[in-house]
């Protein structure tokens, strides 16, 4: 066999890295709980017609088929792999109504797939980590302000540099476009998401040539994006431009009271941003995309807002609100950047050592008393001379050897320090049971 390449966007991370990830799994799962969200899993894959449903996704969903299928025959209905984890909970949230109890606060960490071209931070194939209440019927505007703070509290419990949410408010903007009179607004709204990418000048053409804006229009809609506070002063700021709409007036409502609640409980957490569109259509209220200090040019690493329409059939209505981390970008990075790092390369506290191999059954047995109380342990692989055990303990970053005898006594071969131990009380001190990420400078 010729030796493999890597295929590029579907990152394989090495062990250090992936208990690094775990970690953080673990504490973005425990503030999501402690906020009362549910867990949940979806299948991987949905039909065609309900992933293309909402956003032009078309170009980046993975098809799903046989080998041996033929595309055109019609056999199966033509599924795709997810490439978020809103419009599978969406699909959801439908067929379960009946047995759900709302309003319904669910998590879901999960693999997605999108055929984006690789680049650092964006992948192929990478792990969200999403949080999102729906309601039936109507859901009331104050769960929007809650999901930064879940957000702020989830991301501020990692060691990583800090975020700054981003938030606006679809109905400022399509209600600012209707009150200049722009003939299309949500083509209005996707020029305005590729602002940060290709700059106002191009941004303003885009108005004119795709969503019917003159170009005075299109100067007014890029004042509007140029707007940004950290308090609701931006609101004074929207109606300065003269512009007038109900919606509009409803949109500063709502955001307003995001960035206030966000201020209250968590200062210096969200500005109100009025560029920030998000590119997928669903979206009817706030959206939020989040900044990680020093990584900007790099775009959001969390992302999501307020959608009405998505969870709907017949007269079944689930408006919701949901937002996601992007686990997978945040660690990529981070890791390119040299930011993260671990105390050890293995979860093992300690290597219990052989003095032949007719002694393995008992020191199993000492490695055994120890898991049972939560010590991560492993057995010396061979019975070679104690230094050289010890020189295996170091590689991997082990910091404890174990030597039986009577009595027993345990290393730690950082200091030197040797002590007589029982396998029934013993304990290392708490930093080093498991292993401990470090951000680094």
């Amino acid at each position: 066999m010729s030796k493999p390449r890597p295929i590029s966007g579907f990152p394989e991370w090495l062990p250090p890295q992936r208990m690094i990830e775990q970690r953080f799994l673990d504490k973005i799962k425990d503030v999501f709980e402690l906020y009362g969200y549910a867990p949940l899993e979806t299948r991987a894959v949905e039909p065609m017609d309900q992933l293309l449903r909402k956003g032009e996704t078309s170009k980046e969903v993975y098809v799903l088929r046989r080998l041996q299928e033929d595309p055109a025959s019609g056999a199966e209905d033509s599924l795709g792999l997810h490439f978020d984890l809103t419009v599978p909970f969406a699909r959801y949230v439908l067929e379960n109504s009946g047995k759900l109890q709302f309003p319904f606060r669910r998590y879901q960490i999960q693999k997605v797939w999108r055929g984006e071209r690789p680049q650092e931070g964006r992948y192929r194939e990478f792990l969200q980590a999403d949080i999102d209440v729906v309601d039936r019927d109507t859901l009331p505007a104050h769960y929007e302000a809650e999901m930064p703070l879940v957000i702020g509290d989830a991301l501020g419990s990692l060691p990583i540099p800090k975020v700054t949410i981003q938030v606006n408010n679809r109905k400022v903007c399509e209600g600012y476009y209707r009150g200049l009179g722009v003939g299309d607004p949500e083509a209005a709204l996707r020029a305005v998401d590729k602002l940060d990418k290709i700059g106002p000048a191009r941004v303003g053409q885009l108005l004119v040539e795709t969503a019917g804006a003159s170009e005075a229009q299109a100067k007014a809609v890029l004042a509007l994006a140029e707007i940004s506070a950290p308090d609701a002063s931006f609101a004074d700021s929207v109606r300065a431009l003269g512009v007038s709409d109900p919606l509009l007036d409803e949109g500063l409502a709502e955001l307003v009271a995001v960035v206030e609640t966000a201020a209250a409980y968590a200062p210096g957490l969200c500005v109100a941003d009025l560029k920030i569109a998000r590119g997928l259509d669903y979206y009817t209220g706030t959206v939020y995309e989040t900044q990680l200090a020093g990584f900007e040019r790099f775009g959001s690493i969390c992302s999501g807002g307020r959608y009405d329409n998505l969870a709907t059939s017949g007269n079944e209505r689930f408006p919701g609100v949901g937002i996601s981390i992007g686990l997978t970008r945040i660690l990529g990075l981070l890791f390119g950047a040299g930011k993260l790092g671990v105390s050890r390369d293995v979860p093992t506290c300690v290597l219990v050592a052989l003095a032949d191999e007719e002694h393995r059954r008992s020191a199993d047995g000492i490695a055994a008393a120890l898991r049972s109380r939560g010590i991560p342990v492993e057995v010396s692989p061979t019975a070679a001379k104690y230094g050289k055990q010890i020189r295996y303990a170091e590689r991997r970053g082990i910091p404890y050897v174990w030597f039986p005898g009577d009595p027993d006594s345990v290393k730690d071969i950082r200091s030197g320090d040797q002590v007589d131990a029982d396998p029934a009380t013993w304990s290392p001190p708490a930093a080093d049971l498991h292993p401990v990420i470090t951000e680094l400078q």
